[in-house]
């Protein structure tokens, strides 16, 4: 069972120094607007992933004005402190043990967060469908982060060397090829992961989806990926000439996506808001699923803002599943108390409210 039992933000975000005990396995966070519910569950996050939920900028996440930020958490009896000094490289450890890559951190707290601007994971390009599996299988499967670390730093010489291609007016065969090489074995194994993980996860985002909706309809999803027809050396010839031209690769895992229709018809271009909004939760609740059944105990669940994000009966069935069939502890953001502890009370759930 993991469990949060202590956090202590000190120049995180809006923070100066605060410490918050969690003593429930359902917690609420409320307060109003702009008092850090938000940034408290980003902390969490934080602690589980090395790295904030909704910012890619460690100067971003330093309280204004200040140098750098600390944060220091206790799960099931494990302490883990971030370090940011706010000059050089940030130090992550473990029991005061310090990681030599960060990576390694990664799958040892599972955590799914839930946030407001998590719609674009329905309505936006496929970089967000990417990054959805590969926040999942990172977290079950150490060797698919490293593959995928590889991968993206050998993409990102690809593209360099096709940049200058066309700035020289001329080719290296040869050293494209090697290059191409080093891509396709990492590209393979980040393939056949995605491609064995999706056939778990597609049932789930259906079953979940049935739950939350409460209706029957046809929600399809499919892995879309150009290794489903070719082996990875014919994707690259295939693309070679239109890479020398947009001065990029076109061709690979990074143009992976999934595939959602509703009765038949693409999802994003037909669907109400509020079968936007169960896909969402379908996906999130699935994600969860997976890392529990591969972990062996429940990930952490972080809940930001949801109560705006569904109707009263759509709720209700969320968080039925959220509080009383799972056994995670989960932490939930709202601005009204009185919404947070009716809801528990109603769900009969023991509680904890943390008011900002």
């Amino acid at each position: 069972m993991l469990r949060l039992t202590k956090i202590t933000l000190t120049q995180f975000k809006n923070y100066d120094f605060t410490a918050f005990n969690f003593t429930e396995r359902v917690i609420g966070i409320c307060g109003l607007n702009g008092k850090g519910k938000t940034n408290l569950l980003d902390a969490i996050y934080y602690l589980c992933f090395t790295k904030s939920y909704f910012t890619k900028t460690d100067s971003l996440n330093t309280k204004f004005d200040t140098d750098g930020f600390r944060l220091e958490g206790i799960l099931n009896d494990t302490k883990i402190v971030c370090i940011n000094r706010g000059v050089g490289k940030k130090e992550f450890l473990l029991n005061d043990i310090p990681y030599s890559k960060y990576s390694e951190h990664i799958g040892k707290f599972p955590a799914v967060m839930i946030a407001p601007d998590d719609i674009e994971l329905i309505t936006g390009g496929s970089e967000e469908r990417r990054r959805y599996l590969d926040t999942v299988l990172s977290q079950i499967d150490a060797d698919y982060l490293q593959h995928l670390i590889i991968y993206t730093k050998v993409l990102q010489q690809r593209n360099s060397l096709l940049k200058r291609f066309a700035e020289q007016g001329k080719t290296d065969w040869s050293l494209l090829e090697v290059i191409d090489e080093q891509l396709i074995q990492p590209g393979n194994y980040i393939y056949t992961k995605r491609k064995a993980f999706t056939q778990e996860l597609i049932p789930l985002v259906q079953k979940f989806y049935q739950q939350i909706a409460n209706k029957e309809e046809a929600v399809t999803l499919q892995y879309e990926s150009q290794l489903n027809n070719n082996n990875f050396e014919a994707v690259l010839n295939q693309f070679r000439e239109k890479d020398f031209i947009l001065q990029r690769s076109n061709g690979g895992v990074h143009k992976d996506d999934i595939g959602i229709q509703l009765n038949g018809q693409i999802f994003k271009n037909i669907a109400s808001q509020g079968q936007r909004k169960s896909l969402l939760f379908a996906l999130k609740l699935a994600e969860f699923e997976l890392l529990k059944t591969n972990k062996g105990f429940a990930p952490l669940l972080l809940l930001d803002d949801v109560f705006e994000k569904l109707d009263d009966n759509r709720m209700q069935n969320l968080l039925h599943w959220v509080c009383n069939e799972n056994e995670g502890q989960v932490f939930i953001t709202d601005t009204h108390r009185d919404r947070l502890e009716t809801v528990f009370t109603q769900l009969n759930t023991s509680f904890q409210i943390i008011e900002l």
